[in-house]
């Protein structure tokens, strides 16, 4: 995202994506050029997923450096217009496996974007868009200080703060700006346990066919809530563009947010299944949300996450 207070935006596809907010300067990116996507293939054949690692002493210093006061700072730094008519506040039963994912972007910007605990062999897996976690086709251009914050709501983190400790995106995504999801691993917290055994985690489904209601969640850079509540669209999947689609106003912020099926947006109960992540708009004033379909190279992006 941009140097001081508002989003960056890519353009790609027809479509507005990079939904993580800081900065000041509005910035339309053009797609890359079709020379340079054929250039990268060979690489992106050679091995489907990259792995970005923080250190532990890089992990220990994201935890200090996300204070109470600094997140209060970016949540006001950034105002991206009222809350549209369709983001409604989510009021249904506490979703502690949905949270803010705060870091700093390759520009040096504090910034969050929203993510979601999964069941993981490793009981410490976390999706969210690859766009938060690096730019794409730029493979130099990563994050830092990635601190995941479950539950977080009004300031208040009832299960603490979990630490970064590697980020798996698409291959195509570094090199390409294609397929924007990630599967991120979290440490265990200060009481060393892991993140699903503290929040639990959402199931998440490969393959799903598109069609059916889905709740599309996000902690929106909108006021009045400025990043400080949950915000919640519904509505029916669609195909357009070569992913999917659903009718929704969520806009910076909410980048990453998970898409769940069978899932009831005004109780918050129902499995809650992970069918996508919160990746593009359709334009500054939004109508339409837009995530990628799991697919097999998904799958291969959390079986890296997983297993680590």
């Amino acid at each position: 995202m941009p140097e001081t207070s508002t989003p960056l935006f890519r353009r790609l596809r027809g479509r507005v994506t990079g939904l993580a907010v800081a900065g000041a300067a509005l910035a339309l990116l053009a797609p890359v050029p079709a020379t340079a996507l054929t250039a990268q293939a060979g690489a992106a054949a050679a091995d489907p997923v990259s792995v970005l690692k923080y250190t532990a002493k890089e992990r220990r210093e994201a935890l200090a450096y996300w204070t109470a006061a600094r997140i209060k700072a970016v949540g006001k730094s950034v105002d991206l217009g009222p809350t549209g008519p369709r983001a409604k506040p989510y009021k249904g039963a506490t979703l502690k496996t949905v949270g803010r994912l705060f870091f700093v972007n390759a520009r040096g910007a504090d910034t969050w974007c929203t993510a979601t605990a999964v069941k993981s062999a490793n009981r410490s897996a976390v999706m969210t868009a690859a766009h938060c976690v690096r730019m794409g086709s730029s493979p130099g251009n990563t994050n830092t200080a990635m601190v995941f914050v479950p539950a977080y709501n009004k300031g208040k983190q009832p299960y603490g703060a979990f630490a970064v400790r590697s980020a798996a995106t698409p291959r195509t995504w570094e090199n390409d700006s294609v397929n924007d999801m990630s599967a991120l691993v979290v440490d265990a917290d200060k009481k060393g346990r892991e993140l699903t055994d503290v929040v639990g985690g959402q199931p998440i489904s490969f393959d799903r066919a598109v069609g059916g209601t889905v709740t599309a969640l996000g902690y929106s850079a909108t006021r009045p809530q400025l990043g400080e509540e949950l915000l919640r669209c519904v509505g029916s999947t669609k195909r357009e563009h070569g992913t999917q689609m659903i009718p929704c106003d969520l806009t910076g912020g909410a980048s990453g947010g998970p898409w769940l099926a069978d899932f009831d947006a005004t109780t918050g109960k129902g499995k809650g299944v992970l069918v996508s992540v919160n990746a593009s708009l359709d334009s500054l004033e939004p109508t339409k949300m837009y995530g990628e379909v799991l697919r097999s190279t998904a799958k291969k992006v959390y079986d890296k996450a997983q297993q680590s």
